[in-house]
């Protein structure tokens, strides 16, 4: 958004429910009406309802259910994340978008969003669906200054933050699946997905990489995964705001974030063991070459499970895909 069409669109903020008249707007800011003409009928375009009346001015009477910069970082709460905003109306990945910006020097903090992805994915290469308008699909450009083997403890921390800012704002209890994946009523709300670029003893930079359904219907889901994934307007009955859940999300975020940098992976890790919906469970865990059942029994100071095999020993688990059994 332009800085002028964005101070404009502030001024008619401030004076909501009233009118403001083109006159003030163009004294406000030292422009012509035709300059305040054009920016409003672009604002309309965009989805904005604005009344005009003559003598009286113009009105805010609607603001559109989208993730625009402007809306985002109205009242956002964060000293960093989300001061810098790359906005897509539709783009192939948003952590793609992301790791572009990093190689041309993006600051730590910068969140990429966007209405649709086309490109999505999620674990072990799955596609991640994204109907326009529906979800929150973002990514978060981090430069972590820790160890490249520390990198799972981050997107346990956001699934932590995630789970947080969905249970705060909804009032939906979201539990965590190890390591990432944020359930409800054992259907899929939440994904994470941390990327990588680094050397043998430094990260070049992490991009992570979120989708939240926040208000699809039943119907926008595939048919092959309708019931394993759910929204938090099917859970609620609800629409949910888009940009306030965003805004609670990268506000959580970033305090998780700052209290992983400081006191490590403890704090986090007594969070995630509160949420989580695997431990003290039967569960099947899939490698590469095989499959393993057995009781999760806890994470260890590296967010690896440990999962008590039936007899009795304890095999330790970095990476893996998680079945909950029934018994």
């Amino acid at each position: 958004m332009s800085l002028l069409k964005e101070s404009i669109l502030k001024l008619l903020k401030n004076s909501r429910p009233g009118y403001l008249s083109g006159e003030e707007i163009c004294r406000s800011l030292n422009v012509t009406r035709t300059a305040v003409w054009k920016h409003i009928q672009t604002l309309r375009e965009e989805g904005y309802v604005i009344d005009a009346r003559p003598r009286a001015g113009y009105r805010l009477t609607g603001i559109p259910d989208r993730l625009y910069p402007a809306e985002i970082l109205e009242g956002l709460a964060t000293r960093t994340l989300g001061r810098e905003i790359d906005y897509y109306e539709k783009v192939g990945s948003t952590n793609e978008a992301a790791r572009e910006r990093a190689a041309n020097g993006a600051a730590e903090g910068l969140l990429v969003v966007a209405e649709e992805q086309t490109g999505g994915k999620g674990r072990l290469g799955r596609q991640w669906y994204s109907p326009r308008s529906r979800g929150i699909i973002f990514t978060l450009l981090l430069y972590p200054p820790v160890n490249p083997s520390r990198v799972s403890q981050v997107t346990m921390l956001t699934a932590v933050a995630l789970a947080s800012a969905i249970r705060s704002e909804t009032g939906v209890g979201a539990g965590i699946k190890w390591p990432n994946d944020l359930l409800v009523d054992g259907r899929k709300v939440c994904g994470i997905l941390a990327e990588l670029s680094a050397e043998v003893d430094r990260i070049g930079c992490l991009v992570v990489g979120i989708g939240i359904n926040a208000n699809q219907d039943f119907g926008d889901f595939p048919e092959d995964i309708r019931d394993k994934a759910t929204s938090l307007k099917l859970e609620t009955g609800a629409t949910v705001s888009r940009v306030r859940l965003l805004q609670v999300s990268l506000e959580s975020f970033e305090h998780w974030y700052g209290l992983w940098l400081e006191q490590g992976f403890e704090p986090v890790r007594a969070a995630w063991k509160q949420m989580s919906v695997t431990l003290d469970c039967p569960v099947r865990i899939h490698t590469l070459d095989q499959a393993w059942d057995g009781w999760a029994e806890d994470v260890d100071s590296d967010g690896a499970l440990l999962l008590r095999l039936p007899d009795g020993s304890l095999q330790r688990f970095v990476s893996g895909e998680v079945s909950l059994r029934i018994i």
